[in-house]
């Protein structure tokens, strides 16, 4: 269960969750969120989640794989961050996290009452939709907020009128 959310309350703002990846999709759904947040006056927050499966070493190889990992989140947030800001003129929030893509995000959406909608991008290649698209069509990691999936070959006119 999810706790309340706050968007509509005096001093919140509804926002729109996006998640970074290393997926050829991920852009879409930043686009729409994007223009989703700009429309109605809500906030954007970028998330990118480390998998702790890569640290599985000694110590000291550990230490330098998660710094390498922290900067390259933060390097790709800081990169999709820049389009918004030149595109749209908004300023979004960024996160990142380290576990299972899944988890995160659902611990996030439970620590942050203003988020409103999750923005996914699903894949048009014939690997599927992506991984986290493939999560939320399967029982076990539902989200407990409404989820919108935009099709990777939308186009950003399409978008916009969409959004």
């Amino acid at each position: 269960m999810v706790s309340k959310r706050l968007s509509r309350e005096a001093g919140h703002r509804r926002k729109f969750l996006a998640i970074i990846d290393d997926t050829p999709e991920c852009e879409r759904a930043v686009v729409y969120a994007s223009k989703r947040a700009q429309s109605t006056s809500g906030v954007l927050v970028l998330l990118y989640v480390i998998e702790p499966d890569d640290f599985q070493h000694w110590l000291g190889v550990e230490k330098i794989m998660r710094e390498e990992a922290m900067a390259t989140a933060r390097a790709a947030l800081d990169s999709y961050a820049n389009k918004v800001r030149q595109k749209l003129g908004i300023e979004p929030e960024l996160v990142v996290r380290e576990g299972k893509p899944t988890e995160e995000i659902h611990k996030l959406i439970e620590e942050d009452q203003d988020i409103a909608i999750l923005v996914l991008a699903a894949g048009a290649g014939k690997e599927g939709p992506g991984p986290l698209v493939g999560a939320v069509a399967g029982k076990g990691a539902a989200f407990p907020i409404p989820v919108t999936v935009v099709p990777q070959n939308l186009s950003d006119e399409e978008i916009d009128s969409l959004a």
